[in-house]
C-alpha cells in the first residue's frame, strides 16, 4: 500500500523546487532504475506492482492504479524509484566537453546525457538556464546514462573564461566540421533550439564550425540533439 501523503510527496518530485530542496529524483522502469542501482546509486524508495524476487531493498508492492498516481508517464511502468542525487566533483579541465548553453527540451537534453555516455564523454556543462537533468522526461531518456555522466550547472560564460582548453561552437556560418582537423581535448558548446549560441557565449568561441547541409531543400537548422551527435562523431573519430 502507498498513503496519500506519499503519492504528493512522490509526485512533488515532478517539480524542480521540491528536487533541489530534498536532493531527490524519480525515475520509472526495470531497466533505467536497474541501471542506476547498478552504478552505485542511493535508493531511497521503491515501487513495483510486481513481486520483488530476492531481497529488494527498501520495496513496496503496489497496485498499478497506484503506480498510475505516481507516475509521471502517459502508461505507467510497471515500477517507480526514488533516488538521491549524486554528489559531483570538480569539474575537471581536460577531456572533450560538451557545454549546453540554455538547451530548453528534457527530451533533447535526455538524449545529450545518452550521447555523452555513448561517445565516453563523462562531463556535461550546462548553463543555469538550461533544462534540469533531473526532470523526469530527461531521466527517462536517458536511459540510465544519467549515472556516467557528470552534469554540472555553471555560469556558462565564467566556466568557459577560466578553461585553457579550446572552445567550440556550433554555428550554421562556421568552418565545415568535415574538412577540420579536430583535437582530442576541447570544449563543443551546443545552443539553444531557438536561438542558437547567445552573444555573451559567443564572444568566447575559439572556433566557429558548422555541419555543412547537402540536401536541395534548405531547413532552418539541425535538432540540437542531432548536430550533438555529429560532432561527437566527428572529433572521436579523429583520435
Amino acid at each position: 500500500m502507498i498513503s496519500k501523503s506519499e503519492i504528493k510527496s512522490i509526485t512533488q518530485l515532478q517539480q524542480k523546487k521540491y528536487r533541489d530542496s530534498r536532493n531527490l529524483f524519480s525515475a520509472e522502469g526495470p531497466k533505467v532504475i536497474k541501471e542506476l542501482q547498478a552504478e552505485g546509486l542511493k535508493l531511497h524508495s521503491f515501487f513495483s506492482t510486481e513481486i520483488a524476487k530476492g531481497t529488494q531493498t527498501n520495496h513496496r508492492h503496489i497496485t498499478p492504479q497506484q503506480l498510475k498516481k505516481i507516475s509521471s508517464l502517459k502508461a505507467a511502468n510497471t515500477s517507480l524509484a526514488v533516488f538521491e542525487k549524486p554528489t559531483l566533483k570538480k569539474i575537471e579541465d581536460t577531456g572533450l566537453i560538451i557545454a549546453l548553453d540554455a538547451v530548453r527540451d528534457p527530451g533533447n537534453l535526455g538524449t545529450i546525457i545518452r550521447l555523452c555516455d555513448w561517445f565516453g564523454v563523462t562531463q556535461l556543462v550546462c548553463s543555469e538556464d538550461t533544462a534540469d537533468c533531473y526532470n523526469p522526461k530527461v531521466i527517462q531518456a536517458t536511459m540510465g546514462s544519467i549515472a556516467r555522466v557528470a552534469v554540472h550547472y555553471v555560469s556558462l560564460a565564467e566556466m568557459l573564461q577560466n578553461s585553457k582548453l579550446p572552445v567550440f561552437g556550433a554555428f550554421m556560418d562556421g568552418k565545415n566540421v568535415y574538412k577540420r582537423t579536430l583535437p582530442q581535448e576541447g570544449i563543443i558548446v551546443m545552443g539553444n533550439e531557438a536561438n542558437g549560441v547567445s552573444a555573451e557565449i559567443s564572444a568566447l568561441i575559439s572556433e566557429k564550425i558548422s555541419i555543412p547541409q547537402f540536401g536541395s531543400v534548405t531547413t532552418e537548422s539541425l535538432n540540437v540533439a542531432t548536430a550533438t551527435a555529429i560532432l561527437l562523431s566527428e572529433f572521436k573519430r579523429s583520435y
